[in-house]
């Protein structure tokens, strides 16, 4: 038995290896073209280049596997428990029309998975720390990323709202961008680019796998719900929330910040 789930693990291994390695082809075959047949100048420290390839290549590989034989996996179980009837409503007992208010943990695990997964996010790490580079300090690392996770929190638990009550996608998707445009507009400069970028950031390796996860099995358990109609549809709010709260966060910032708007507001 151990040797046939080692011998499992070893060939899901080497598929996904095989997988990730077509993937990166197209991106270093570009790389490459262009260095050579464009820019006409040779790759400064190759040997380096090729070892930190080599590391892409095996740390994909087994984020790849254990997104797939853990996190994924996990997240719907979870889902699949916090939504049961027997935990919800109790043993035997299961209403014709539940009451959204009986879902509070699902809410809450929604929410926890939502800001951990986007702390934890590579690429939203990689923009922040950038963004406090060009700025020189004025925006703090763990600032922006604390109000971009506390976004797809609330746009995780508000999506989750949405499975359990059956509610339309596109009625929540149009208020949340109708909010975004006008916030883009009194916001400052130089926080919208930031934002716009913070919410494409936060849809990516960590959050995505779990957030779709969770969507799939709260609609498999939800009665009335189609994993394939009402499953999809929180990245959408992860991608849409972050944006919100980091404008929301400049225009805060600039009331504050702002003595003449603050004491107009005071009288």
């Amino acid at each position: 038995m151990k040797w046939g789930r080692s011998m499992g693990f070893l060939d899901t291994l080497g598929q996904t290896l095989a997988a990730t390695v077509w993937d990166l082809l197209p991106v270093v075959a570009l790389l490459v073209g262009f260095q050579f047949f464009v820019l006409r100048k040779p790759i400064a420290h190759w040997k380096r280049v090729v070892v930190g390839f080599g590391f892409v290549l095996v740390g994909l590989t087994l984020f790849q596997v254990g997104l797939q034989t853990a996190l994924f996996p996990l997240g719907k179980i979870m889902a699949k428990q916090l939504s049961d009837p027997g935990f919800v409503f109790g043993p035997g007992v299961m209403p014709d029309n539940p009451h959204w208010g009986s879902y509070f943990w699902v809410y809450l695990f929604a929410a926890s998975i939502g800001f951990s997964t986007t702390i934890a996010e590579p690429a939203l790490i990689a923009v922040a720390h950038k963004a406090s580079e060009v700025s020189r300090g004025r925006i703090s690392q763990w600032g922006l990323r604390l109000v971009v996770a506390f976004g797809v929190a609330v746009g995780i638990a508000l999506g989750t709202f949405r499975i359990v009550t059956g509610t339309p996608l596109y009625a929540y998707i149009i208020a949340a961008y109708a909010i975004v445009v006008i916030q883009t507009v009194f916001a400052p400069r130089m926080i919208v680019p930031l934002a716009y970028d913070s919410g494409g950031v936060t849809t990516s390796t960590v959050t995505v796998p779990l957030v779709a996860a969770l969507g799939l099995g709260l609609s498999a358990t939800i009665p009335g719900r189609n994993p394939a109609l009402d499953g999809f549809g929180l990245i959408a709010f992860a991608s849409v929330f972050p944006i919100m709260t980091v404008l929301g966060y400049g225009l805060i910032v600039q009331w504050r910040t702002n003595p003449r708007r603050r004491d107009t507001a005071e009288e």
